[in-house]
Protein backbone atom coordinates (compact mmCIF):
# COMPACT_ATOMS: atom_id res chain seq x y z
CA UNK A 1 0.00 0.00 0.00
CA UNK A 2 2.85 2.42 0.77
CA UNK A 3 4.42 1.87 -2.66
CA UNK A 4 1.11 2.55 -4.38
CA UNK A 5 0.71 5.85 -2.50
CA UNK A 6 4.22 6.92 -3.45
CA UNK A 7 3.53 6.11 -7.09
CA UNK A 8 0.34 8.17 -6.95
CA UNK A 9 2.18 11.11 -5.38
CA UNK A 10 4.91 10.92 -8.04
CA UNK A 11 2.33 10.78 -10.83
CA UNK A 12 0.52 13.76 -9.32
CA UNK A 13 3.77 15.73 -9.03
CA UNK A 14 4.68 14.93 -12.64
CA UNK A 15 1.23 15.97 -13.82
CA UNK A 16 1.52 19.24 -11.90
CA UNK A 17 4.97 19.91 -13.36
CA UNK A 18 3.63 19.20 -16.85
CA UNK A 19 0.72 21.58 -16.37
CA UNK A 20 2.97 24.33 -15.03
CA UNK A 21 5.45 23.95 -17.88
CA UNK A 22 2.61 24.50 -20.37
CA UNK A 23 2.22 28.13 -19.26
CA UNK A 24 3.42 30.35 -22.10
CA UNK A 25 3.34 33.63 -20.19
CA UNK A 26 4.45 34.66 -16.72
CA UNK A 27 2.01 33.87 -13.94
CA UNK A 28 0.04 36.69 -12.38
CA UNK A 29 0.27 37.38 -8.68
CA UNK A 30 -3.14 35.77 -8.21
CA UNK A 31 -2.03 32.60 -10.02
CA UNK A 32 1.22 32.43 -8.05
CA UNK A 33 -0.72 32.75 -4.79
CA UNK A 34 -3.11 30.01 -5.83
CA UNK A 35 -0.29 27.64 -6.75
CA UNK A 36 1.75 28.30 -3.62
CA UNK A 37 -1.31 28.04 -1.40
CA UNK A 38 -2.42 24.83 -3.08
CA UNK A 39 1.02 23.27 -2.73
CA UNK A 40 1.42 24.25 0.89
CA UNK A 41 -2.12 23.17 1.68
CA UNK A 42 -1.69 19.81 -0.03
CA UNK A 43 1.58 19.16 1.79
CA UNK A 44 0.12 20.16 5.15
CA UNK A 45 -3.03 18.18 4.48
CA UNK A 46 -1.03 15.09 3.55
CA UNK A 47 1.00 15.33 6.75
CA UNK A 48 -2.09 15.80 8.90
CA UNK A 49 -3.99 13.14 6.94
CA UNK A 50 -1.21 10.61 7.40
CA UNK A 51 -1.53 11.04 11.16
CA UNK A 52 -5.14 9.88 10.95
CA UNK A 53 -4.51 7.27 8.25
CA UNK A 54 -5.77 9.11 5.15
CA UNK A 55 -2.98 11.15 3.50
CA UNK A 56 -4.70 11.28 0.10
CA UNK A 57 -7.89 12.81 1.45
CA UNK A 58 -5.88 15.17 3.64
CA UNK A 59 -3.83 16.30 0.64
CA UNK A 60 -6.94 16.85 -1.47
CA UNK A 61 -8.78 18.82 1.21
CA UNK A 62 -5.65 20.77 2.21
CA UNK A 63 -4.80 21.51 -1.42
CA UNK A 64 -8.28 22.85 -2.15
CA UNK A 65 -8.37 25.00 0.98
CA UNK A 66 -4.80 26.22 0.38
CA UNK A 67 -5.53 27.08 -3.25
CA UNK A 68 -8.63 29.02 -2.23
CA UNK A 69 -6.79 30.92 0.48
CA UNK A 70 -3.73 31.51 -1.70
CA UNK A 71 -5.95 32.73 -4.53
CA UNK A 72 -7.70 35.22 -2.27
CA UNK A 73 -4.43 36.55 -0.90
CA UNK A 74 -2.92 36.68 -4.40
CA UNK A 75 -5.99 38.56 -5.65
CA UNK A 76 -5.58 41.18 -2.94
CA UNK A 77 -1.87 41.56 -3.74
CA UNK A 78 -2.59 41.86 -7.45
CA UNK A 79 -5.20 44.53 -6.76
CA UNK A 80 -2.63 46.44 -4.73
CA UNK A 81 -0.09 46.14 -7.57
CA UNK A 82 -2.68 47.44 -10.04
CA UNK A 83 -3.49 50.44 -7.83
CA UNK A 84 0.21 51.27 -7.42
CA UNK A 85 0.75 51.04 -11.19
CA UNK A 86 -2.24 53.32 -11.81
CA UNK A 87 -0.97 55.87 -9.28
CA UNK A 88 2.50 55.83 -10.87
CA UNK A 89 0.93 56.44 -14.26
CA UNK A 90 -1.08 59.35 -12.88
CA UNK A 91 2.04 60.85 -11.27
CA UNK A 92 3.90 60.53 -14.56
CA UNK A 93 1.08 62.29 -16.45
CA UNK A 94 0.90 65.07 -13.85
CA UNK A 95 4.67 65.62 -13.95
CA UNK A 96 4.56 65.81 -17.73
CA UNK A 97 1.77 68.39 -17.52
CA UNK A 98 3.74 70.42 -14.95
CA UNK A 99 6.78 70.49 -17.24
CA UNK A 100 4.61 71.68 -20.13
CA UNK A 101 3.07 74.42 -18.00
CA UNK A 102 6.51 75.57 -16.79
CA UNK A 103 7.70 75.81 -20.39
CA UNK A 104 4.61 77.86 -21.25
CA UNK A 105 5.24 80.19 -18.28
CA UNK A 106 8.87 80.71 -19.31
CA UNK A 107 7.75 81.41 -22.87
CA UNK A 108 5.23 84.01 -21.64
CA UNK A 109 7.89 85.64 -19.45
CA UNK A 110 10.26 85.92 -22.42
CA UNK A 111 7.50 87.41 -24.54
CA UNK A 112 6.63 89.95 -21.80
CA UNK A 113 10.32 90.96 -21.49
CA UNK A 114 10.71 91.38 -25.23
CA UNK A 115 7.53 93.51 -25.35
CA UNK A 116 8.83 95.74 -22.53
CA UNK A 117 12.25 96.12 -24.21
CA UNK A 118 10.83 96.73 -27.67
Amino acid sequence: MRVQQRVQVCIGALALMFLLSACSQPLSTREKGTLVGGGLGAASGAIIGSAVGSPGAGAAIGGAMGALTGGLIGDQLQGLENRVAYQRHQIYRQNRELRRQRRDIEKLKRQARSTEDG
